[in-house]
């Protein structure tokens, strides 16, 4: 399967999980490509897409993964920017995850996640796996290790 991982990631923790995740799904014979979406100003926070300087096109792929850090309790501004505009997901398997700082989902990540399955049904696709990251958490390693296991099993 052709599968895009479309990864947003300030600081480099989130673009690190999505690493592991395409290792893993290589390692089981599909073609994986890790797409950024990119904010023209990291200071600003993007309100259109013009404010955007990357915004992979999603097309080419059978199976889409998003993935994004939470800022501020909620889904990063450049991928709510990017989800928003991207073209229809009719027809595609989608899965997510997000990473976040605080140790409970509660603060930020199960509503940054809703934000990305409500955005991938609005373009016509549900959102099939997701998960999240506790980037302070002790047990990171091993929830990014059950991340990449649920996820690599396309």
């Amino acid at each position: 399967m052709r599968i895009g991982i479309i990864v947003y990631s300030q600081t480099g923790n989130t673009l690190s999980v999505a690493k592991r995740l395409a290792e893993s799904l290589t390692a089981k014979g599909h073609t994986v490509n890790i797409a950024r979406v990119e904010s023209v100003s990291e200071k600003n926070p993007p309100t259109t897409a013009s404010d955007l300087k990357s915004a992979p096109d999603v097309g080419a792929y059978d199976v889409v993964i998003f993935a994004s850090p939470v800022h501020a309790f909620t889904l990063a501004p450049a991928m709510k920017v990017y989800l928003e505009n991207i073209s229809s997901l009719a027809g595609k398997e989608v899965y997510c995850f997000v990473t976040q700082h605080l140790k409970w989902a509660w603060l930020g990540g199960n509503r940054a996640v809703r934000i990305i399955t409500a955005a991938c049904k609005a373009k016509g696709a549900g959102v099939t796996k997701s998960g999240i990251v506790h980037w302070s958490s002790q047990e990171r390693d091993e929830q990014i290790g059950r991340l990449v296991d649920r996820l690599s099993d396309v």
